[in-house]
């Protein structure tokens, strides 16, 4: 018996993550980058798969455990899946055929047994390195190129960073070895199963990494004799999926939804039970159209979830919750000249997230005026003297700062709702709107309270850069307290800023102008800043809203009041 602990593989930027499903059981075969267990992150959900064929031994993992790099998933015995491919009985299609059947069989037998004692080596000779099933993602684009021909890369080791439109990824090497050769290149288009890479496997028997070239040979022998029972159980299989109705809210459930985590999120954003999803995919996966389509269908009020089923009325209601009129078809070509581009990554991401927000948080937006005539003849004179050094202050530096002093002052507005619970934070990270050719972004400036303008400035620019170049992280994003939008290079008056859920506020800012202002003798010119802030009103009231905002008004106005 040779038993080979999988692990979980390089994943990225993320410590810990959460098992949310096990994909398999003791005694599956299972095939190699077969997936084994999903986990979710609080940015993203992803599969690991299996570095190698074999039969489950033991899973060392439960539901709800935390996993990171080099975590045991599960125990595999490959001579166990040599075992069951050979001993697969082959279809007495036709008696000719038989004994073929078995002459080849026998024949694949060799390559199998002598593949088993190179279980524990590295293996020898260029191999091929192929993309592993990733979801239910096709035509994903190389967007990072991590190694070059020449490295030494070890087993699982990340060879290229792919992104679809929800998610990006890493794709490991499943053999350890010198890289030889890389197949793609930045911006191609690749699917499971195309090349990536050749590697050139260095011998070394008895060495720790174990030997994903040993599973293939393993495997060999399985088509030969189960091609026959897969041909003919493929209608039944293929006529599966028509079974399962469209919809059935009184039905009980047909088991887990076949679905990718990708689609399982898109359905948890949008709260979609994925049970009552028909999938239309391969072998009735759900795929992102079926849960749009779903949605439409409840919103015109065609069908209930079973949600909507039971707290509807004997007799009564359309059921379509806020009895919505279906969305607009229109063939806009009809009119004139059209042009239709996809949404970028990023808008379908935010656009989501936005929609949910604006949906389930009841908004109230205060607006005000602050006066930064002061403030901003400092800051002028402050980029003056600095002009050698070429360090510049921002107005939105100091408004940083000063929303840190009104979250200090006003600590509800540097809250999160969580159930029942409004959690205070004792930590002022303040998020930013930034700007990017795909849209809007949202980097988090850590630990605002404790740094001083010039170096909020300074990690401002740095984090803006990022976001244009679009190598933000998943850190870079998460964490915030409150959030500012600033409109102020371009134009406007006042806005209503969306909240950034699980935030209960966000300050908007637009283009200051002078404007006559009353000084109890005569009108003199200042420079107003219009200031917009959004808020939930679950946790905020109006009275708390327009005193956050007077503050704040009042320290940008005189700045010594952040020493008081």
């Amino acid at each position: 018996m040779a038993l080979i602990d999988v692990k979980v593989p390089d994943i990225g930027d993320f410590a810990e993550v959460g098992v949310i499903e096990l994909l398999v059981k003791v005694g599956d075969t299972v095939k190699a980058e077969q997936s084994l267990i999903t986990v979710e992150s609080d940015k993203a959900s992803m599969e690991i798969p299996s570095s190698h064929a074999g039969v489950v031994k033991e899973i060392k993992v439960a539901l709800g455990d935390k996993v990171k790099e080099g975590s045991l998933v599960v125990v595999l015995d490959a001579e166990g899946a040599a075992t069951v491919a050979m001993s697969a009985p082959a279809p007495a299609a036709a008696p000719v055929a038989a004994p073929a059947a078995a002459s080849v069989a026998s024949a694949a037998a060799a390559p199998v047994a002598a593949a088993v004692p190179a279980i524990n080596s590295v293996a020898a000779g260029p191999v091929q390195v192929h993309v592993p099933d990733i979801g239910d993602f096709k035509d994903v684009a190389v967007i990072e190129i991590l190694v070059k021909a020449g490295d030494t890369v070890k087993l699982e080791q990340s060879l290229i960073t792919v992104e679809s439109d929800k998610a990006s990824m890493e794709i490991p090497s499943s053999v350890a070895g010198v890289v030889q050769e890389i197949k793609v290149k930045l911006g191609d288009k690749i699917n499971i199963g195309d090349l990536i890479a050749v590697v050139q496997g260095t011998a070394a028997a008895g060495a720790a990494a174990p030997a994903p070239a040993a599973a293939p040979a393993a495997v060999a022998s399985a088509p030969v004799a189960a091609a026959a029972p897969a041909v003919a159980s493929a209608p039944a299989t293929a006529s599966a999926p028509a079974a399962v109705p469209a919809h059935a809210p009184g039905a009980a459930p047909l088991g887990l939804p076949h679905a990718s985590p990708s689609v399982r999120k898109f359905a948890r954003i949008l709260g979609v039970p994925l049970a009552e999803v028909k999938g239309t995919g391969p072998k009735g996966r759900i795929t992102q159209t079926d849960v749009e389509g779903f949605t439409r269908s409840v919103m015109a009020g065609a069908v209930q979830t079973q949600a909507q089923a039971a707290k509807a009325p004997a007799g009564g209601g359309s059921g379509a919750g806020l009895d919505l009129l279906p969305w607009p078809k229109v063939d806009f070509a009809k009119f004139g000249a059209i042009e239709a581009k996809p949404l970028s990554r990023i808008k379908k991401i935010s656009g989501a997230n936005l929609h949910r927000n604006w949906v389930m948080i009841p908004h109230v937006t205060n607006n005000d005026l602050a006066d930064i005539t002061d403030l901003e003849a400092f800051r002028v004179s402050t980029n003056k003297e600095n002009e050698k050094s070429g360090a510049k202050v921002t107005m939105l530096a100091f408004v940083i700062k000063a929303v840190v002093a009104a979250l200090k002052k006003f600590p509800e507005f540097n809250t999160s709702l969580d159930g029942d619970n409004l959690v205070y934070k004792q930590y002022y990270h303040i998020g930013f709107a930034a700007d990017t050719p795909n849209g809007l972004v949202v980097p988090v400036l850590r630990d605002a309270d404790k740094k001083g303008i010039m170096q909020i400035s300074a990690e401002m620019g740095e984090l803006a850069k990022k976001a244009r170049d679009g190598k933000l992280g998943p850190a870079d994003m998460t964490g915030g307290c409150f959030s500012i939008s600033s409109l102020g290079g371009i134009g406007g008056t006042h806005f209503t800023p969306i909240v950034n859920a699980p935030e209960v506020a966000i300050l908007g800012l637009s283009k200051s102008s002078m404007q006559p202002v009353w000084d109890g003798k005569a009108f003199v010119p200042r420079l107003m800043l219009p200031l917009s802030l959004s808020y939930d009103h679950r946790v905020i009231d109006g009275a708390s809203a327009a005193r956050f905002n007077a503050y704040l008004g009042q320290v940008l106005a005189d700045y010594r009041r952040i020493l008081l």
